[in-house]
């Protein structure tokens, strides 16, 4: 049902798509055509990220203080058919998950960013160093002469692990959402967001913890009682990061300061998964560009049919993927936004209605410039 604001209250210009969110709907219009593209994207995209957040948490894992990790997109099978592979780019581009993991540790926010500048952390931080480099001359030498390279180093690595295990919920979430859908559980765009919503919600309290075996002795660089959450400290921090602000891409604008082509003003970036032309999918220096190409490879038969029957078929798939995933991230942002809101959606309290109304004001006022005019066609 949706909210009564207070006569006194002044309507948002995009006051239908927020009249959406508190009616249960979504950013994107419902219908068939939606549904499908949605659904089938974000199976391809559930695979996807179970190789990122298994390779994430490996090198979290395993290659701590590496400083030249060769193979660290091997998961620690190295083979001559792997290598083969790799080589010729026969394989899952884990360089996009880093493109994110850095873009999260750039942007920072959240109780994780907080607790990874505090005192605490760098005490367990430099704990785990001297472990690791108590045998190595080089590294101790290393150490001294740039005191803060190995906890910026790091904190890198805190987020490799928690991007993994961010990914790794919701990789599942996706897969079960498509196995809904096989079922006819899920027809139309709402239950889409709500079966999003639901997923979100009921991982929003699980503990993200990060913690390194150094010669037989555990070192909790983040441990549980940091209360470090899914929801809050890694997911909204995600969004923000990779869905509104990203980065620029390299080749599409001058990273010249006299240029004045990117905004000084971090908070001001625009970059992200729900602003971007998907029409430069393919070219030199487009970080998406390899999330397309391993979705490319896990399309459910239905999608691949469904790009086939449009015009150019196939030769232009990648932006036709992107298209997709941008209408699905619409879809995420959604039941996001829902799952955030202070208040209960149907709320006939008046001032928890125009508390609501506000929180969504704000996130409209950055959808403004967004492509979210263009997903409604």
């Amino acid at each position: 049902m949706t909210n009564t604001l207070p006569k006194a209250t002044t309507l948002h210009p995009l006051d239908p798509f927020i009249q959406r969110l508190l009616s249960a709907e979504a950013l994107l219009p419902d219908s068939d055509t939606n549904v499908l593209e949605v659904v089938g994207i974000l199976k391809s995209y559930g695979v996807v990220l179970d190789a990122y957040s298994r390779n994430l948490i490996y090198i979290a894992d395993h290659q701590f203080l590496v400083l030249f990790p060769f193979f660290k997109y091997f998961n620690g099978k190295v083979t001559l058919p792997q290598l083969l592979r790799h080589w010729w780019h026969d394989r899952i581009n884990f360089e996009y998950a880093e493109y994110c993991m850095k873009t999260m540790l750039w942007h920072g926010g959240g109780k994780l960013d907080e607790y990874l500048d505090s005192l605490e952390f760098l005490e367990r931080c430099q704990a785990a160093v001297a472990a690791k480099t108590k045998r190595n001359p080089l590294l101790q030498g290393l150490g001294r002469l740039f005191p803060e390279f190995f906890a910026e180093q790091v904190r890198q690595l805190v987020y490799y692990s928690a991007l993994g295990q961010f990914w790794r919920v919701m990789s599942d979430l996706f897969i079960d959402l498509s196995d809904a859908y096989d079922h006819h559980e899920v027809t139309t765009i709402p239950q889409v967001v709500a079966f999003i919503k639901a997923g979100l919600v009921a991982a929003a309290s699980k503990p993200i913890a990060y913690a390194v075996e150094i010669d037989g002795k555990t070192y909790d660089l983040v441990p549980l009682a940091a209360e470090i959450t899914f929801l809050m400290d890694v997911a909204v921090p995600y969004v923000e990061s990779v869905f509104f602000r990203g980065t620029p891409f390299l080749g599409t604008v001058s990273y010249n300061a006299q240029a004045n082509q990117i905004s000084p003003d971090q908070g001001r970036f625009d970059y992200g998964a729900l602003y971007a032309d998907p029409l430069p999918i393919g070219g030199a220096g487009i970080p998406p560009t390899l999330l397309m190409q391993d979705m490319r490879h896990f399309l459910p038969d239905y999608l691949t049919q469904f790009y086939q029957a449009q015009e150019r078929g196939l030769d232009d798939v990648r932006v036709k993927i992107c298209q997709s995933f941008q209408k699905s991230m619409f879809c995420v942002t959604s039941a996001s936004l829902q799952g955030l809101l202070p208040h209960p959606a149907d709320t006939q309290d008046p001032q928890e209605a125009d508390a609501n109304y506000a929180f969504l004001s704000s996130w409209m006022d950055r959808l403004a410039t967004s492509r979210l005019s263009v997903v409604q066609l």
